[in-house]
């Protein structure tokens, strides 16, 4: 069952979703594979720390966050990944590493990739290891009003 804050926020704001349920997988690219998603349409939401402050990067499954752009971009004086000890308590329904892109649920800034915004519709985890949901870009970025940015980095081979 997906994080109950986030259906409560979907179905309150009358947005249609598909929940999938899969295997049990850790990595974004994992999942992907497991539903049968493009790396691409598959949003990761990865915590990065701002000046010491949380915030969640959303791109594709497929790219790596490029800590460089993100600290151009946003202006920050540091940046870098938040250790799981960092934002583990930061969101109590979700499971660690699973936590959707919806940021404003938890009052934690979203930044999401541009590449994301030319998807018509976005697969992300729904707060556990084994279900994700699919949303319509668009009800997506309406609900969130994410930064959006350019950081991400195809993967080296």
């Amino acid at each position: 069952m997906p994080a109950k804050k986030l259906a409560e926020f979907l179905n309150s704001n009358q947005v249609k979703y598909v929940t999938i349920t899969h295997s049990t997988a850790y990595t974004a690219q994992e999942v992907a594979a497991l539903a049968h998603i493009r790396g691409q349409d598959m949003a990761k939401t990865v915590i990065v720390s701002l000046d010491g402050k949380l915030a969640m990067a959303v791109l594709p499954a497929s790219k790596h966050v490029d800590l460089g752009l993100l600290k151009a971009m946003t202006g920050a004086k540091s940046v870098a990944l938040a250790t799981e000890a960092e934002f583990r308590g930061k969101f109590p329904e979700c499971e660690t590493g699973a936590m959707p892109p919806f940021g404003n649920l938890y009052q934690v800034p979203v930044f999401v990739d541009e590449s994301l915004t030319k998807d018509k519709e976005i697969s992300f985890n729904a707060g556990t290891h084994n279900e994700l949901m699919r949303i319509a870009y668009a009800d997506f970025e309406r609900l969130v009003q994410p930064t959006v940015t350019r950081f991400s980095a195809v993967r080296a081979a």
